[in-house]
């Protein structure tokens, strides 16, 4: 992928070393407050030198990308998958040269990712909900400035799929 097309969304950690590039625009850009999201901030922040993961709401905030839109292009040597459970299916993907959350990928099989918005740069496109807003702390207030839902809402879930239907075919 070449950083001259247009639509191109750079992401880089913390030091520069790593950098990750992805093309068009992304299926939807959220913040998650889902249990998982948030103990997962918390296992990263509690790496030496990892950052801030987590909004100050206690939100996770992401650019959700498809999967063949997204790719390293330096610095994939320094990628490594945590889980919060050996169990689970999710992988937040860091960057181990600095610490910094990159992304969310997944090993059963779904066709997009979540990229950290933080570790993102250039023009991004405005949040568009919150999601998984039932787990939030109930001390925390959360801005309603765009649509928040308890659970996944059927509009991001028609997001995903679109975004499944335009891969079949290409696009």
């Amino acid at each position: 992928m070449s950083t001259l097309l247009k639509n191109t969304m750079i992401a880089s950690c913390l030091c520069g070393q790593v950098k990750l590039e992805a093309v068009g625009a992304p299926i939807s850009s959220v913040v998650c407050y889902c249990d998982d999201c948030q103990e997962g901030s918390r296992q990263i922040e509690a790496i030496p030198d990892a950052g801030t993961v987590q909004d100050p709401d206690g939100g996770t905030a992401y650019l959700v990308y498809r999967k063949d839109r997204l790719g390293c292009v330096t610095g994939s040597q320094f990628l490594k998958n945590l889980k919060i459970r050996k169990t689970s299916t999710t992988n937040r993907v860091i960057a181990t040269c600095c610490n910094s959350a990159m992304f969310l990928n997944f090993d059963d099989g779904k066709h997009w990712v979540d990229v950290y918005r933080s570790r993102c740069k250039g023009n991004l496109p405005p949040m568009q909900m919150r999601i998984c807003t039932k787990f939030k702390p109930d001390s925390i207030k959360i801005s309603d400035e765009v649509p928040s839902y308890s659970g996944y809402p059927f509009k991001f879930l028609l997001m995903l799929l679109a975004a499944r239907i335009a891969m079949l075919f290409h696009r």
